[in-house]
């Protein structure tokens, strides 16, 4: 059945022929676009919808996100607003509550936040797990992740759990551990801080991304979030897809973020709840880095599922336009997942959609916190 979708004050497609419509409409058909263009140029249809003159602009797509946990670090954040740093240490204390959870109890907090995203208008969300940290815990988080998305990321390199030596965790990581997750993940993570005594080095890390690549998954960075090291140029060099948080960039690393095909994803809702310096989008897009924007909803360093939040965010702190801004939450984070059928509003691509309660897109800056997303009928 086809279904002519009208009443759009503005429709923003990310496609570079047709740009952004005003009285625009388009046709979908079984979860596909089939026509986009002016509304006086529809073709007919078995059903015909109206929004109500409002603006429509691409599903957000949530290329980070840590889902697969139990527990509250809320305390832990109004120590952080009270002056302590973020050191990546509290990822323990989730490690316990989510070892201690049922498959039942993580299966219905997933399937909550994921209900969350999309009543805030995400369509597509990447999972991560990595609160396990175990072989079996890891295992079943990324095979009740699967169940609500195909982008599954294993980050069983997350943090070096207590009570285990650093090598032979990593040993662990690279094979026993990536044999039971492999079957359910799409990609392979590792938080690449050198400057931590909780995450990995540049050489810890190539190990684990060699060995997960060696297993069929593709790659993806944790990189540069607490300070500068080798995480940005180790992407870049071996191909990930994405490096994520790039909050501290020496010239080098944008030389080769520019140079290479690694999309920088930024997580301005970590600097917000860290208060820690914001990354510098300005910088990655005039150097001609594609960047992607994603809500790394987590317990720890951000709890906030909300992508418009993100957008207002990127706006307002890291110096991004809200075409720009709304373009790396979508069609960004899109090529942050290597998809082509996401991310765009086009004859071929999914009907993947968000309708705003508002005449453009523009609001999602302009009104920040305000719940805009009316989704799609």
């Amino acid at each position: 059945m086809t279904v002519l979708y009208t009443g759009i004050a503005e429709l923003v497609t990310h496609d570079p022929e047709l740009g952004v419509l005003t009285d625009a409409a388009f046709v979908t058909a079984e979860d596909m676009i089939l026509w986009v263009g002016p509304a006086s140029a529809a073709p007919a249809a078995d059903e015909r919808v109206f929004l109500g003159e409002r603006a429509v602009v691409p599903g957000f797509v949530d290329s980070h996100a840590h889902l697969v946990f139990a527990g509250d670090r809320s305390a832990e954040f109004a120590a952080r607003m009270a002056g302590r740093p973020y050191d990546g240490g509290g990822i323990a204390s989730t490690m316990a509550a989510t070892r201690a959870a049922t498959d039942a109890e993580l299966r219905a907090l997933v399937t909550a936040r994921v209900a969350e995203m999309r009543a805030q208008g995400t369509t597509t969300v990447e999972i991560k797990s990595g609160y396990g940290l175990s072989v079996v815990d890891e295992a079943r988080a990324l095979a009740i992740a699967v169940e609500v998305t195909p982008e599954t990321t294993f980050l069983g390199a997350h943090v070096v759990p207590p009570g285990i030596d650093r090598a032979d965790y990593v040993e662990l990581v690279t094979g026993d551990m990536l044999a039971a997750c492999a079957p359910h993940a799409r990609w392979i993570d590792v938080f690449c801080e050198p400057a931590s005594k909780h995450a990995f080095d540049g050489d810890e890390a190539r190990t684990v991304l060699t060995a997960g690549r060696a297993a069929g998954l593709e790659l993806r960075v944790h990189g540069n979030q607490l300070g500068h090291g080798p995480g940005v140029t180790l992407a870049v060099e071996l191909g990930a897809a994405s490096v994520d948080h790039c909050t501290y960039l020496a010239p080098s690393d944008v030389d080769a973020l520019a140079g290479g095909d690694t999309v920088a994803t930024l997580l301005p809702g970590v600097e917000f709840s860290t208060r820690s310096p914001y990354p510098d989008a300005r910088r990655l897009i005039d150097a001609g880095v594609t960047v992607a924007l994603a809500t790394d909803c987590n317990p720890g360093t951000c709890y906030s599922s909300s992508m418009p939040f993100m957008i207002a965010l990127a706006v307002r702190e890291m110096g991004m336009t809200v075409a720009e801004a709304l373009w790396a939450a979508t069609a960004g984070g899109a090529q942050a997942l290597r998809r082509t059928d996401i991310g765009v509003l086009a004859p071929g691509k999914r009907a993947d959609f968000t309708v705003l309660d508002a005449p453009s897109h523009l609001h999602l800056a302009y009104r920040p916190g305000v719940p805009l997303v009316v989704g799609a009928p």
